[in-house]
């Protein structure tokens, strides 16, 4: 768990291009005007449960843009599958093609989708499991997000809702999670991760 009041010891961010990625007071803040990525360091192996909430920030500054609340569990490298961070990525989102992870793009593209995706490792592909138009993100609203992670189970819950129930054949069954997003002012806190009860 992180309750953010000491720094960011137990992260390594992917920074595309400026911004700023703090943790303190008890909130991870992310204010960039492109791509980053913010790795929990350590790996973690099903079955788990990882909760946290998430606000995006609508407060006039220059990244304040309501989108991309996203993020990526039970990810590996296909460039270097027992250590994500033998790979250098740039925080540019084509990098994480080569990828196998699970991926939710929450009020993406500037606000406008609400996806599920099962990266398998491939430039240019990322396949698509679930395509919604509702819900998206509301400016300054807090969101108690929790990932699943249950062998075959993998679910997305938002605020006690079920969005996003998948069956998977061939699961990834450990990894490494990432908070994700692009051009946007978004604000955590009250992370954890849990065997499910």
């Amino acid at each position: 768990e992180d309750t953010f009041t000491n720094g960011l010891a137990k992260w390594s961010v992917e920074l595309e291009s400026g911004g700023t990625v703090t943790a303190a007071n008890g909130a991870l803040d992310v204010d960039v005007p492109n791509g980053v990525t913010i790795w929990l360091k350590q790996r973690v192996e099903d079955p788990i449960v990882i909760q946290f909430e998430a606000t995006a920030v609508s407060a006039g500054g220059p990244n304040d843009h309501v989108t991309d609340l996203n993020m990526f569990w039970n990810a590996r490298d296909t460039r270097s599958p027992a250590d994500l961070f033998a790979t250098k990525r740039s925080g540019a989102f084509g990098d994480y093609d080569f990828l196998k992870t699970y991926y939710v793009g929450f009020g993406a593209n500037l606000d406008t989708t609400t996806r599920m995706r099962r990266y398998v490792g491939e430039d240019g592909n990322r396949p698509l499991l679930f395509d919604l138009t509702a819900p998206l993100l509301v400016a300054n609203r807090a969101y108690r997000v929790k990932l699943v992670a249950d062998g075959s189970k993998v679910q997305y819950w938002s605020d006690e809702q079920l969005l996003f129930d998948y069956v998977d054949a061939a699961p990834y069954t450990d990894g490494w999670f990432a908070f994700r997003t692009a051009g946007s002012h978004l604000r955590f806190s009250d992370f954890s991760i849990r065997r499910p009860l």
